[in-house]
């Protein structure tokens, strides 16, 4: 089983994260972000992967901290979860319809993590969440993981429903791009013999 641990603490956070790629989707994630467990649940569903999240931050300043920490933590967790990278299919990509919302994400499995982002978000906030932090999230995601992302708004008036596609977009994204290729399972995918 391909799983990893991930305990990251700072003067901002506190945070433990556990990854089973090869899950069921179940998660429990508690960020004192409710926005962001959704998001998160919403993740592990649609990603098929086993997840938990405890979160303990500076949520009394904002959520920007708590946001772009568990992104760096659930990167560093695909990065070691994925070990040599040998046999994955290591690109994906999806859209996916949120209601009026419609999002494209791309991955490549590089181990040269880079995060291009074109999301307009017509509201500054969801809720009490900045929705600057999807953007956050995901390029503390990409620059840990190693994965280069591509997330693209197409259309969208809801900013929940653009930041709920985006998460439920690249997890089917990377729920693809992580899939062992039978065929091909004792390949590295790459010329180079390696992903680095």
């Amino acid at each position: 089983m391909r799983k990893a641990e991930i305990i990251r603490k700072t003067a901002e956070t506190d945070i433990k994260l556990t990854l089973n790629l090869d899950g069921k989707g179940e998660s429990v994630c508690d960020t004192s972000c409710p926005f962001l467990d959704h998001m998160l649940t919403l993740f592990a569903r649609h990603g098929r992967f086993d997840m938990t999240v405890k979160c303990v931050g500076d949520i009394e300043v904002d959520y920007h901290h708590t946001t772009e920490d568990i992104g760096i933590a659930l990167g560093q967790a695909f990065k070691e979860a994925l070990g040599d990278k040998k046999g994955i299919n290591r690109y994906g990509d999806t859209t996916l319809p949120m209601d009026e919302s419609l999002i494209l994400t791309a991955v490549d499995i590089s181990g040269r993590g880079g995060c291009y982002y074109e999301v307009e978000m017509p509201t500054e906030k969801v809720g009490d969440f900045d929705t600057e932090l999807n953007h956050e999230f995901w390029s503390a995601f990409a620059y840990n993981s190693g994965i280069t992302t591509h997330m693209v708004k197409f259309a969208g008036e809801n900013s929940h429903h653009i930041i709920e596609g985006c998460f439920k977009s690249i997890a089917r994204t990377l729920r693809t791009a992580v899939a062992i290729d039978k065929a091909f399972a004792d390949d590295i995918p790459s010329t180079k013999g390696v992903i680095a």
